[in-house]
């Protein structure tokens, strides 16, 4: 029986306008499972009115209330994990016991970081700057915000836009992928339940389902004052231009290259152990993923070894073996761009493990290693988004960095050495919005999460990714 997702406009869940509607593949099979609005013009203004109507009370109300409002969601959100849970797994294909402790979990506390946030807005104290004036800083919300959350991270991602936004008296109007609408549905039934029980306003909080058309609606429309998007360049290069025709705010998540460097005297043991995680995990659909390893030529032949070993011992399959780290690739898309990476491979490249479909239901894909690559191969130069892992070797420090900086992206990356000045030269001159030493795709509430290059500007997570959602007044008053 078909699963029907519906929009939420001013408290109400609604079919779009136009009755028009999308297929929802579920990628374990290939099969549709459900369908979801293809929301149009008429669904945006709907969305884009309530949210507007609703900002002024929700503006007005105190940083406890919104506290309040926030903690109850993380509560309604706990305690209907199960459901959020399988959930989350049936769109997306997830194991079911990692999206419980590696999203779900991470995702609530989050909200409630952000909620104790919202009591802690940080601002200059009153002055005198001037003879006869006293100055004061006031932050206050941006206004409307609209929210385009990738397919990645459906439940996770989305929760990284709404918590500091509303948390900082913003109105939301938030799109999910079109192949991963369900979690953000539910969300939207459980923060609707909390802010009716709170007598507060039910526009506060949106969804619009749809394509990448009825994104571009979203960011165009005259009403946000600030457009927020996760996903790949090509996306947030659209959404920067097409903010700039009204000067919206933009906060943009997009791509990532992430460079592993393996130095001669790390522990090789344990880089490899974690490394299959952070290249592997969610089927490497992560703009942190550690794509690109660089070791050290003198430890080059035995990592490649123990890194192909291991990856021809990770396991891929359904969402309930609690044997796998990871499921099918998200959309049939994906699957044709992570296979047609691996069939362009330049003739000096060898695949160490992998480099299959796996199955022939669903999007399965092998876990993958591939050496022999130079600094210039397609492969190490852009986004494969995928469990697919590439090996470089590198002579000496200087090398390293040229390899490592020397992509489009600068998201995250990683060092690994047992030689602390080493690790803070790296870390200095590593050119990424994260530098991890010794581990890699660890992320906590209270740090902040962004790149720079083509990926992006702005910060998720951290009191720096909620003053993102704030804009700066200053008051002048005569003495």
């Amino acid at each position: 029986m078909s699963t029907t997702f519906r929009n939420y406009i001013d408290g109400a869940s609604v079919d779009a306008a136009d009755g028009r509607t999308l297929d929802v593949v579920d990628p374990t099979t290939g099969d549709v499972y459900a369908t979801s609005p293809l929301s149009g013009q008429a669904d945006v203004d709907a969305a884009m009115a309530a949210a507007a109507a609703a900002f002024p009370v929700w503006r007005d109300t105190t940083p406890a209330v919104r506290q309040r409002a926030l903690l109850r969601i993380a509560d309604a959100m706990e305690a209907r994990a199960d459901e959020l849970v399988a959930t989350e797994s049936r769109d997306t294909g997830k194991p079911l016991h990692l999206t419980r402790s590696e999203e779900l979990d991470p995702a609530i506390d989050q909200i409630r970081f952000f909620a104790g946030a919202a009591r802690m807005l940080e601002g200059r104290s009153a002055g005198e700057y001037m003879e006869g004036m006293t100055s004061v800083i006031r932050r206050e919300p941006v206004g409307v915000c609209a929210q385009v959350a990738p397919w990645n991270y459906p439940l996770l991602m989305a929760v990284w836009k709404f918590a500091p936004a509303l948390a900082a008296g913003n109105a939301v109007v938030i799109k999910p992928s079109d192949t991963t609408p369900a979690s953000t549905a539910l969300i939207a039934e459980i923060i609707g339940g909390v802010l009716a029980e709170m007598d507060l306003p039910l526009g506060v909080f949106n969804v619009v389902c749809g394509d990448r058309e009825t994104g571009r609606m979203m960011v165009e429309h005259p009403t946000p004052a600030m457009a927020s998007i996760t996903g790949s360049v090509r996306a947030g290069m659209q959404v920067a231009a097409s903010a700039a025709k009204d000067v919206k705010r933009v906060h943009l998540e997009l791509g990532g290259k992430a460079p592993a460097v393996v130095f001669e005297d790390a522990d090789l043991e344990k880089a490899v152990e974690d490394l299959i995680v952070g290249g592997f995990f969610n089927a490497g659909q992560d703009c942190t993923a550690a794509t690109r390893v660089l070791v050290h030529a003198s430890v080059h032949d035995a990592f490649v070894a123990a890194l192909a070993a291991a990856a021809k011992g990770t396991k891929t399959g359904l969402p309930d073996d609690e044997d796998v780290l990871y499921g099918p690739l998200n959309n049939a898309n994906q699957l044709a761009q992570v296979s047609g990476f691996i069939d362009r491979l330049p003739a000096h490249a060898t695949v160490e493990a992998g480099g299959h479909r796996v199955g022939d239901k669903g999007y399965f894909w092998a876990p993958t290693v591939v050496s022999g690559l130079r600094q210039d191969d397609e492969i190490i130069q852009n986004e494969v988004f995928g469990p697919v892992m590439t090996v470089q070797s590198f002579t000496d420090e200087a090398q390293a960095l040229e390899f490592a900086n020397g992509v489009e992206y600068a998201l995250a990356s990683s060092v690994w050495t047992k030689d602390h000045a080493r690790a803070m030269r790296m870390s200095k001159n590593l050119d990424f919005g994260c530098v991890w030493i010794n581990s890699h795709m660890a992320l906590v509430a209270e740090m902040p999460h962004g790149g720079f290059k083509k990926s992006g500007y702005g910060k998720d997570l951290s009191a720096y990714g909620f003053e993102d959602y704030t804009r700066i007044k200053h008051v002048m008053t005569a003495l």
